[in-house]
């Protein structure tokens, strides 16, 4: 019975991304004895704990998007970092009326805030355009705003950084008066919860992983795979608006170049991590939120035991290879495979 109970927690979804997450976060504790220590500054909690959860949000916002879009197209968008740095860069530009530089609002910070979530909304449907209707493959696909994402980004801002020095314009990237928790980790809450209520409480979540395993026979039992995976890159899109504020408010400015680099791949890695599939149908959103900050925790892991922004991607690469191998199919038929023979010796040598 107890082996039963064990075998039926090790076969969960989630267990995997959970114990890399523990143990990375094992590895802190080993090589940075202060790594959980939590102090408070100006009412503020402060700790690599705490910024591991705060600077994951972007991230753990893109997983949830990338999870669906990997889910129902088998296929990958990676042009949500270049949304970001475009979605930044509209809201900015508004903002400063067009200048480099402003100390007020040149227009009602909701507008600006519309119109970046409407960009990312506007690229999201493109690309669900050339992957659902065009049948274009959605690397090839979504490589269109890749390559040219920035370079829009650098027309709105006229190749310039610009900068908005207004106290207000920072609380959605840092955090608000009163409250010790960055603002960055309410948002992200609030997206995992949202999509987790529409995916359980509808069939979306149903229809996602129908289409995702098998889009023809999905087309016989009556579902439109062009509108669900459209639904998904919408989505996506959306929400890289969504994280191009939280990253431009961070740094009170549009970063083109810098905003938003290379995060798409962290969002892949995300879902791999995650446990999920990347040749789409069942998916775990859950899991793709811990893969999230199991990402984070490695990279504030890193820089916490002085490794450079250079060398960062070669020790990350390393980590990551280690965790996706330990999940992978093959890997886990070969650890059965050894235990049933282990099994078998045992009973030989017994009788």
């Amino acid at each position: 019975m107890r082996a039963l109970k064990i075998k039926n927690i090790t076969s969960t979804r989630l267990f995997l991304p959970i114990v890399s997450l523990i143990l990375v976060l094992i590895i802190n504790m080993i090589k940075t004895p202060n790594f959980f220590n939590i102090t408070i500054q100006n009412g503020v909690f402060y700790g690599y704990i705490i910024d591991v959860i705060n600077r994951a949000s972007e991230l753990v916002i893109l997983a949830v998007g990338m999870t669906l879009v990997v889910a129902s197209s088998g296929g990958t968008d990676i042009s949500v970092g270049a949304v970001c740095a475009l979605a930044g860069a509209v809201a900015c530009f508004i903002l400063a009326g067009g200048e480099v530089s402003t100390d007020v609002y040149r227009a009602p910070y909701i507008a600006a805030f519309i119109a970046a979530i409407f960009v990312g909304l506007l690229c999201g449907s493109f690309n669900a355009f050339l992957v659902a209707k065009m049948n274009i493959q959605p690397m090839v696909a979504t490589l269109i705003l890749f390559t040219a994402g920035r370079g829009m980004a650098q027309l709105v801002t006229n190749g310039q950084i610009t900068y908005i020095r207004v106290e207000s314009f920072r609380m959605l990237g840092n955090s608000i008066h009163g409250i010790p928790l960055p603002t960055p980790v309410f948002v992200a809450l609030a997206v995992v919860l949202v999509t987790l209520i529409i995916l359980k409480k509808t069939a979306l979540g149903l229809y996602i992983e129908t289409v995702g395993i098998n889009n023809k026979a999905a087309r016989l039992v009556g579902l439109n795979p062009v509108y669900i995976q459209f639904i998904a890159y919408a989505f996506c899109g959306l929400l890289a608006g969504l994280a191009g504020m939280i990253v431009s408010s961070r740094v009170y400015s549009a970063d083109a170049n810098n905003a938003g680099l290379n995060i798409e791949l962290d969002a892949i890695l995300a879902v791999a991590l995650g446990g999920n599939s990347l040749s789409g149908g069942k998916f775990s959103l859950l899991g793709s939120v811990i893969g999230a900050y199991t990402i984070q925790a490695l990279t504030t892991t890193l820089y916490a035991m002085s490794v450079s922004a250079d060398q960062l991607p070669v020790y990350k690469a390393i980590v990551v290879v280690i965790i996706v191998s330990l999940q992978s199919k093959e890997f886990i038929k070969i650890i059965r495979g050894f235990n049933l023979n282990k099994k078998k010796a045992e009973v030989v040598y017994e009788k």
